[in-house]
C-alpha cells in the first residue's frame, strides 16, 4: 500500500514525472534554498530525497523575497532527452499585485548540470509545459492586477514565443494548470478554491488543444472541502502520472490539522491517489483523499539508509572549492564559495555555501548572519518538521562577543513566528516571537558548550538543555500556515504557505564576526 502523505512535512504543489522506471516529485520551496526539492521513487511507495535543484544564485536569487514568496509551484517534465524545470519566483504578492518572474532550466539528467535560466512570460504564476511532437507549449494562470480583479483564467502560448490564447475564462480561484493528451482528447487539470480548506482539483477536457473545455459533470476529481473528518484536508493542486503498466495516479497536496479545520503545523504535504478512468474521465474513488492507497503493480523498491554527513566533507568556512561532489562538478560562486549539500537540510534566502558554512565530519561551523527580519543573509540552517512528534538535538559551542550575537536551536515558521533557545551574553535565553511580538520566557547561566534540544509534541514545543527540560511549554500552532496568514483591514499582508522547521540559528546583527559550532546533530521522529 501507499501510505499518505508520501512526502510528510512542507512539500506542497507536487509535480510528478515518470522517465522510464524512475519517478520524480518536484515541490515548492518558497523562501528556502535549495529551490525546488526533488524526491525519487521506483514503486511510488518508497521515496528518497535528492535535495534541491536550484542551489546557487546563478539559478535562483531569493534576496529580499517576502515570507512565503520565492519559488512557487514548479513543473518538471521530460522531452527530447532533456529534463525541463519551470519555476516562478514571487517577489511580492501583497497589495493586490503579483510581482513574479517565470524561468526555465534544462538538464540532461535530473542531477544536472542545469542550464542558465531562461526568462519566460510572467502574466501569471503556476507556469507549466505541455510537450507534443510538433513543439512545446507554456501554460499559466493569468493574474489581473487592476483594482477589483485578480484570477483571470488559464492561457497557453508556444514556448518559442507568440501571442497567448485563453483556454479557460475566469472561473474564480483557478490555478495550477497541467495539460495531458490521452487518446483523442486533451485533459486540463487545474486547482480551484484557493489553497486552504476549500481547495480541490477539477478536470476539463476537449478534443481540440485550444478548447472549448468542458468540466467533468461528476464534479471535482478530488477535494476535502465537504468533510472535515477526513485525515487529509486541503486536497488540491494535482498532477497526473501513468505507470509502465498503464495504471494512473494523481499527486496532490494535502494537510493534516491537529484539530478539525484547525492549524497545520506540518504545512502542506504531498500525497498520491489512485485514478480510474470512467466514461473517459480520470476519477478518484469517492472524490476524496485516502490515507492508504493500493500501490501499482511494480516491484517493491525500498532505498538503502542514507549515509550520514555532509557534502563537501572537511571544509572550513571560506575554503575554495575542490574536487567534485556526488551530485555534479564543483562550482565556484561569486565569492569563491562552494555549495554545501545535504538532501534533508535547507537554508533561508541564501544558498548553503562554504563562505558561511564550514563542514568537518558531522560538525558544522556556522558564521553569524542577519536578524530574523533580514531578507538577504540570515544564517539559519534547518530541516522540515515531518512528524507531529519529533526532536532536533545538537551540541552547541559558542562564545558571544556582544549583545548583537546569539546561537542556538529554533522552532521556526517565518520571520514573525518562532521559538528560539540561544546562547547570548545574558546566558541561555528562550524567546518566542508571536506575530513579531517577542517574549522572553527564561534566562539562566550557561557554559559556552552545551547540548540543546527542541521537541515538537503535537501542539506543544519544548526545549531542553543537557537532557533537562526547561520549564516552558510553548505553542507549536503559531508555526502554521493558518496562523501566519495576515489580513489587515481586508488587505493581504502575509501568506502562510510553508510549514514548521527545526534548525540551527546564528545571529550577528552588527556584522562584527562570530561563528558557532554544532556537532552531534540528530533529528528523530517518535
Amino acid at each position: 500500500m501507499i501510505r499518505n502523505p508520501v512526502l510528510p512535512g512542507f512539500h506542497p504543489d507536487p509535480s510528478i514525472l515518470r522517465v522510464g522506471a524512475d519517478y520524480y516529485l518536484a515541490t515548492s520551496t518558497f523562501e528556502w534554498y535549495p529551490g525546488v526539492r526533488l524526491h525519487h521513487s521506483r514503486d511510488l511507495v518508497h521515496w528518497r530525497p535528492l535535495g534541491g535543484v536550484l542551489d546557487e544564485r546563478r539559478l535562483l536569487d531569493l534576496s529580499g523575497v517576502p515570507d512565503s514568496g520565492g519559488v512557487w509551484a514548479p513543473d518538471l517534465t521530460y522531452h527530447d532527452g532533456l529534463f525541463h524545470l519551470v519555476y516562478g519566483v514571487m517577489d511580492n504578492y501583497a497589495h493586490g499585485v503579483k510581482d513574479i518572474t517565470n524561468h526555465l532550466v534544462t538538464a540532461p539528467t535530473v542531477e544536472g548540470p542545469w542550464s542558465d535560466p531562461v526568462r519566460l512570460p510572467g502574466r501569471g504564476f503556476d507556469a507549466s509545459l505541455f510537450h507534443t511532437a510538433e513543439g512545446s507549449w507554456l501554460l499559466n494562470m493569468v493574474f489581473d492586477s487592476r483594482p477589483g480583479k485578480g484570477f483571470a483564467g488559464i492561457e497557453i502560448r508556444p514556448l518559442t514565443g507568440g501571442e497567448p490564447r485563453a483556454l479557460l475564462a475566469d472561473r474564480g480561484l483557478t490555478e495550477g494548470p497541467h495539460l495531458y493528451r490521452v487518446g483523442d482528447r486533451h485533459y486540463l487539470v487545474v486547482a480551484e478554491g484557493g489553497t486552504g480548506y476549500e481547495h480541490g482539483i477539477t478536470v476539463l477536457r476537449s478534443r481540440d488543444l485550444f478548447g472549448p473545455y468542458e468540466a467533468d459533470p461528476a464534479g471535482p476529481m478530488l477535494t476535502s472541502r465537504h468533510d472535515p473528518s477526513l485525515a487529509l484536508q486541503k486536497a488540491g493542486h494535482g498532477c497526473l502520472v501513468e505507470t509502465q503498466a498503464g495504471e494512473w495516479y494523481v499527486a496532490h497536496l494535502a494537510a493534516r490539522p491537529y484539530t478539525p479545520r484547525g492549524r497545520c503545523v506540518l504545512g502542506r504535504e504531498t500525497a498520491l491517489q489512485r485514478v480510474e478512468w470512467v466514461d473517459g474521465w480520470p476519477r478518484v474513488a469517492g472524490g476524496v483523499p485516502a490515507v492508504e492507497v493500493p500501490a501499482p503493480a511494480l516491484p517493491p523498491h525500498p532505498w538503502p539508509a542514507a549515509a550520514a554527513g555532509w557534502d563537501p566533507p572537511d571544509q572550513p568556512p571560506g575554503a575554495p572549492p575542490r574536487g567534485a561532489s556526488a551530485v555534479g562538478p564543483a562550482r565556484r560562486g561569486p565569492s569563491g564559495a562552494r555549495p554545501v549539500r545535504h538532501p534533508d537540510w535547507s537554508t533561508l534566502r541564501r544558498p548553503a555555501s562554504s563562505d558561511w558554512l564550514g563542514v568537518s565530519g558531522d560538525r558544522l561551523t556556522v558564521a553569524g548572519g542577519q536578524s530574523p527580519h533580514g531578507r538577504r543573509a540570515p544564517s539559519l540552517f534547518a530541516r522540515r518538521v515531518t512528524a507531529s512528534r519529533c526532536s532536533l538535538e545538537a551540541r552547541v559551542t559558542f562564545e558571544p562577543g556582544g549583545v548583537h550575537q546569539s546561537a542556538g536551536l529554533v522552532a521556526y515558521y517565518n520571520a514573525l513566528n518562532w521559538h528560539y533557545l540561544a546562547l547570548t551574553t545574558d546566558g541561555l535565553v528562550l524567546t518566542t516571537s508571536d506575530r513579531g511580538v517577542r517574549t522572553v520566557h527564561l534566562t539562566e547561566p550557561c557554559p559556552s558548550r552545551t547540548v540543546l534540544a527542541v521537541t515538537f509534541d503535537g501542539p506543544v514545543v519544548r526545549f531542553s538543555r543537557d537532557g533537562r527540560d526547561l520549564p516552558a511549554e510553548l505553542d507549536a500552532t503559531i508555526l502554521s500556515d493558518e496562523y501566519a496568514d495576515e489580513i489587515v483591514d481586508g488587505r493581504l499582508r502575509t501568506f502562510g504557505f510553508t510549514g514548521a522547521f527545526a534548525g540551527l540559528w546564528v545571529q550577528d546583527l552588527a556584522g562584527e564576526g562570530c561563528s558557532a559550532v554544532f556537532d552531534r546533530t540528530r533529528y528523530r521522529e517518535d
